[in-house]
């Protein structure tokens, strides 16, 4: 599908008919994508089925004929930046970005080599414009409102052996921890209590934390609070994404951290890329919020590796990207590696706004760990999201995947809101002043 306004759009009344759609327009050899449906037609967290033109009628009758009800089925109405090329008009730009920033204005998809092009860009004022667009992006198509989460880090240990990673399994840490249910339960009613909608979850990728554990653990979250719950627990079987997804489980994090298969395997001795990418698709297939991201300023990493996955993103159709600073954790194989650009992620932040246009892009931990005013920055630059870390504070130190961690608390979340002109979201229960 070459542009927008070549495609068709479908919107279903659940996530189950969507997948049972696609499953059967897919059997008929029609070419489908899943897409995070545009905001004009429903919310950013969920998925409608992106057709070409010529295939509507075909698809509206395959659709019919095995009596599968949809919502709505219209064009993909483009999403215009209206005034951008005539804000740059007095800018000194190349003719090539001028292009680029045309492509953009008019909602076209923008390819590998402009992106690459964006990433590279020496020019003060082509950057400028890079994050002034961006926000203008974020602004029309999710609005100001910075959506607040909170994560739970509820398990320090690991069998993988990532060579960046703080609690990798051949890492010396303070302490290995697991969290009991009571202990996630006392937090996840804290979290409720201030009206955070939804919680994360996340841990190494901890056997001791079967299927059947986190089953009980999701039902009873959502039996007392009904919140939202995104899993953050690595690399499971189809099947066990399937029983968490029917338990409960709302949205799942398996960050790809690279497309590039040689920096993958370089950085993960004992994972594969494939079998990532296998479970990120099993993801998608089974109809939760899918969320991804990647490291900037890995070793070896080159700016056309960052573009593709960008594109990766898109193509995948993720609803959440994670973009955050490489920093490898003290006492790693990696630890005397240089930690990744802050500048660099801040642009790779903006750029993937402007590609993936509506999802979800937290202002990372990460990048608030190596710059105080990082989640600020990320926010003016696109992004829309923070992640409270809720760990228990006696947990909280032996958590440590990099060093250094900033531990993003509500007062320091509502002084970024407030220090990039945004504003917090109306089902906040507790107030800035209230957390002075």
């Amino acid at each position: 599908m070459k542009a927008s306004k070549e495609k068709y759009i479908i919107i279903c009344y659940s996530t189950s008919e969507m997948l049972n759609a696609d499953r059967v327009i897919k059997s008929q050899g029609i070419h489908t994508d899943l897409v995070p449906t545009p905001i004009q037609y429903g919310s950013i967290c969920s998925t409608s089925i992106a057709i070409a033109k010529e295939d509507r009628q075909l698809v509206e009758n395959t659709l019919k004929e095995n009596n599968l009800s949809f919502k709505e089925i219209h064009p993909y109405e483009s999403r215009k930046l209206s005034g951008l090329m005539e804000s740059l008009k007095k800018n000194i730009i190349t003719h090539t970005f001028r292009d680029i920033m045309s492509k953009i204005e008019e909602d076209l998809d923008i390819t590998k080599e402009e992106i690459t092009y964006l990433l590279k860009t020496e020019s003060k004022n082509e950057i400028e414009a890079i994050f002034q667009t961006a926000d203008q992006m974020r602004k029309e198509i999710v609005g100001d409102v910075v959506e607040i989460r909170g994560a739970i880090e509820f398990s320090n240990h690991c069998k993988k052996n990532c060579n960046y990673c703080g609690i990798r399994r051949g890492c010396t840490v303070p302490k290995r921890y697991r969290m009991e249910e009571e202990e996630i339960m006392e937090v996840i009613h804290q979290l409720h209590s201030w009206g955070i909608k939804t919680v994360i979850l996340q841990s190494g990728e901890d056997d001791y934390y079967t299927t059947e554990i986190l089953v009980k653990l999701i039902r009873r979250i959502k039996r007392e609070t009904k919140m939202m719950i995104t899993l953050s627990i690595g690399e499971r079987s189809f099947t066990d994404y399937e029983t968490l997804r029917e338990a409960g489980a709302n949205n799942f994090l398996l960050k790809i951290e690279t497309t590039n298969k040689d920096i993958f395997k370089f950085i993960h001795p004992d994972d594969d890329f494939d079998e990532r990418l296998k479970c990120s698709k099993g993801l998608r297939q089974l109809g939760y919020v899918n969320g991804s991201g990647n490291m900037i300023g890995l070793p070896g990493q080159r700016p056309e590796d960052i573009a593709e996955d960008i594109l990766f993103f898109k193509d995948m159709a993720i609803h959440m990207i994670g973009i955050g600073p490489f920093i490898p954790a003290k006492g790693t194989p990696f630890e005397l590696y240089p930690q990744g650009s802050v500048e660099m992620t801040l642009r790779a932040v903006a750029i993937t706004r402007l590609v993936c246009k509506n999802v979800f892009l937290p202002a990372t931990t990460a990048l608030a760990s190596i710059d105080p005013d990082g989640q600020t920055k990320a926010l003016q630059a696109g992004a829309n999201t923070i992640m409270l870390i809720s760990t228990p504070a006696k947990y909280r130190s032996n958590y440590q995947i990099y060093s250094n961690k900033n531990m993003i608390d509500l007062q320091s979340a509502f002084r970024a809101v407030k220090e990039s002109g945004r504003k917090l979201p109306k089902y906040l229960k507790i107030s800035p002043e209230e957390v002075q």
